[in-house]
C-alpha cells in the first residue's frame, strides 16, 4: 500500500479526479482481430447498463465478477425499454440481435463480448467494465463515443495505470515496470520488467529503508530523551546495518550499466576494409538474407543497421561501408556515414579476411578503432590461410576465427558479443536491474547520503547531523517506489503511458 493516501498527497486529484469513470481503447488503431474499449469508476457498470443489450436481456450491473457476456453495444432513442423492475422490455426477436432491440429507435452498433471485473480485485481497484469488439477505426471511436455521452470521461495518459498506483494497488516503480515490459526488445527485456512488476525492487527497497527506519528511532530518541538510558554510541552492530544498506544499494546502482543496454541496447558496428565479408556476417547473425553479398568489392555504399537479440541482449548492429580512401563523392559520403557509426559504436566488430595477406588498409583500421571496445573477427578461415591471423594477434589479445560460409566459429562469436556487455548475458538473469534512469538518481542519492552520514559518524558531529542524512536516504529511497515523489514526477511519468493504459 503505498503512503498518498494516509499522508494526504493529491487531495484534490483524490476528491475530484477518482470519482470520474473514465474511458479509453486499449488496443492500437488498425485492423485486426479484437478492440478493445476499456472503462473504469463508480459509475462503469452504469454505463454499461445503458448501451450494452445482451442476448438474455440481462444488465451488466448485476453480473458477477470475472464473467464476459455476449451482445452488442446499441445507440438507443427515446424510451430506453427499460421497465421499473430493471429488465428490459422485449420488444422484437429479430435474430441474432436481443430481443429488446426497438428497430425504429435503436441502433446497433456492433457485436461485441462484454467482462465485468468488479472493485477491489481489478487492475485500477475500482470497477472495470471491458467492451471487447471487432477491432477497426470506426467501430472503435463509435463505441467510445456512445461511452463519453453516457457519463465517462475520456482517460488521460497513463490514467489506468495511475490508478492502480494512487489507489495503493501498486508502487511507482512497479507502475514504471508496466512501461518496460510494453516496450522490451528482447526476452531478458522483458523478464526484468516482470521481474519490478512483480515487486522485486520494490520490496528490496523497502527492506532497505525499514532497517535504517529502525536506526532513525534510536537516533531520534537520544535526540528527543536525552536524559533517558538510550544513549547512542555507534558500535559493530550500527556499522553492520549501515555498511550493509549501503552495500545493497551500490549493488543496485552497479546494475544500471546492464539495464541501459536492455534499455537502449548495445550500438554494434561491423567494420573492415572492402570484401572480407562484413554484408555476410550480418546475414549469418540475422540468419536472413539483410544485406547485398557480392564477390564485387565496394558493393555496400550505404550503411545497413538492424536489431537482433544475443543472449538476451538487444543489439543495433550496422554493416558499414569498407571505403578507406574514398575515389569519389559518392565513396566521401559512404566514409563520412561510416565514420559517424564508427563513432558512436559502443562495440565493434572489426573483420579481416584470413586468407589474405596483412595489408596497410587493415593498420589504418586498427589504428583507428585502438579507443573502442573491439572485437577481432577472421573470416574466410574455410579458405586456405595466410600469415594476416600472425599479425591480428600482436594488436588484440582475443581474436574470433569464423566462417560465414560454414557459420564456423559462430558460438564463439555470439559468446563474445554476449561477454563485452556481461558475462554469459543477460537472459537467464534473475537479478534485479536498475532501467530507469530515475531510480539510478534516487538511489546515487540515497548512495551519497549514507557516505555522509558515515563521515559524520567518523568526525563524531551531533547526532542531528546523523539523523538528517538517514532522513535524506530513506526520502532518496522513498522516490523509487512513490512514497516522496512530487506530483510534477508522476505527471511526468504517467505523460509517458498511451490513453488506454
Amino acid at each position: 500500500m503505498t503512503m498518498w493516501n494516509s499522508l494526504g498527497y493529491f487531495e484534490n486529484m483524490l476528491n475530484n479526479s477518482l470519482t470520474d469513470t473514465i474511458a479509453a481503447i486499449a488496443t492500437p488503431f488498425g485492423r485486426g482481430g479484437i478492440g478493445i474499449v476499456r472503462l473504469s469508476g463508480p459509475q462503469a457498470l452504469a454505463i454499461a447498463d445503458k448501451i450494452f443489450l445482451a442476448k438474455d436481456s440481462s444488465l451488466p450491473s448485476r453480473y458477477k465478477s470475472y464473467t464476459v457476456r455476449y451482445g452488442w453495444i446499441v445507440r438507443r432513442g427515446k424510451g430506453e425499454g427499460l421497465s421499473g423492475k430493471g429488465k428490459r422490455k422485449k420488444v422484437l426477436n429479430l435474430n441474432p440481435l436481443p430481443l429488446s432491440l426497438n428497430p425504429a429507435s435503436d441502433r446497433p452498433i456492433d457485436e461485441v463480448l462484454l467482462t465485468v471485473m468488479r472493485a477491489p480485485k481489478t487492475y485500477t481497484k475500482e470497477d472495470i467494465v471491458e467492451i471487447s469488439c471487432h477491432s477497426g477505426l470506426v467501430v472503435l471511436r463509435e463505441i467510445l463515443g456512445l461511452v463519453l455521452t453516457r457519463g465517462a470521461r475520456l482517460a488521460e495518459a497513463g490514467e489506468f495505470t495511475k490508478r492502480a498506483f494512487l489507489n495503493g494497488r501498486i508502487d511507482l516503480s512497479q507502475a514504471e515496470a508496466v512501461l518496460d515490459v510494453i516496450n522490451a526488445k528482447t526476452g531478458a527485456a522483458l523478464n526484468s520488467g516482470l521481474n519490478q512488476l512483480q515487486g522485486a525492487l520494490s520490496r528490496k527497497i523497502a527492506g532497505i529503508s525499514q532497517r535504517l527506519l529502525n536506526i532513525l528511532v534510536l537516533l531520534e530518541a537520544n535526540i528527543d530523551f536525552p536524559e533517558e538510558d538510550t544513549k547512542f554510541s555507534p558500535d559493530k552492530k550500527f556499522f553492520h546495518a549501515i555498511n550493509n544498506a549501503y552495500k545493497e544499494i551500490c549493488e543496485l546502482v552497479s546494475s544500471a550499466d546492464s539495464g541501459k543496454v536492455l534499455r537502449e541496447g548495445l550500438n554494434v558496428v561491423i567494420a573492415g576494409k572492402t570484401n572480407v565479408g562484413k554484408s555476410s556476417l550480418l546475414n549469418a547473425l540475422l540468419k536472413e538474407e539483410r544485406a547485398i553479398v557480392s564477390p564485387i568489392a565496394g558493393t555496400t555504399r550505404d550503411a545497413i543497421e538492424e536489431i537482433m537479440d544475443v543472449k538476451g541482449i538487444p543489439l543495433k548492429i550496422a554493416d558499414t561501408a569498407g571505403i578507406i580512401n574514398p575515389r569519389d563523392l559518392i565513396e566521401k559520403e559512404a566514409l563520412k556515414k561510416t565514420q559517424a557509426y564508427f563513432d558512436k559504436a559502443d562495440l565493434v566488430l572489426l573483420v579481416f579476411d584470413a586468407s589474405s595477406s596483412f595489408t596497410k588498409e587493415d593498420r589504418q583500421l586498427i589504428k583507428r578503432a585502438k579507443n573502442k571496445r573491439v572485437i577481432a573477427v577472421l573470416n574466410k578461415c574455410d579458405l586456405k590461410q595466410k600469415t594476416l591471423s600472425i599479425q591480428i594477434r600482436k594488436h588484440f589479445k582475443k581474436v574470433i576465427r569464423i566462417s560465414c560460409l560454414t557459420l564456423k566459429g559462430f558460438k564463439e562469436l555470439e559468446e563474445a558479443l554476449a561477454g563485452s556487455v556481461c558475462k554469459g548475458g543477460l537472459e537467464s538473469s534473475d537479478e534485479i536491474i536498475l532501467t530507469n534512469l530515475r531510480h539510478i538518481q534516487a538511489l546515487n542519492k540515497a548512495k551519497e547520503a549514507l557516505e555522509g552520514m558515515r563521515e559524520s559518524v567518523k568526525r563524531s558531529l551531533p547526532l542531528e547531523f546523523i539523523v538528517e542524512d538517514l532522513r535524506l536516504c530513506r526520502q532518496s529511497l522513498g522516490e523509487v517506489t512513490g512514497e516522496s515523489a512530487r506530483e510534477d514526477i508522476l505527471d511526468k511519468i504517467f505523460s509517458q503511458f498511451c490513453i488506454g493504459k
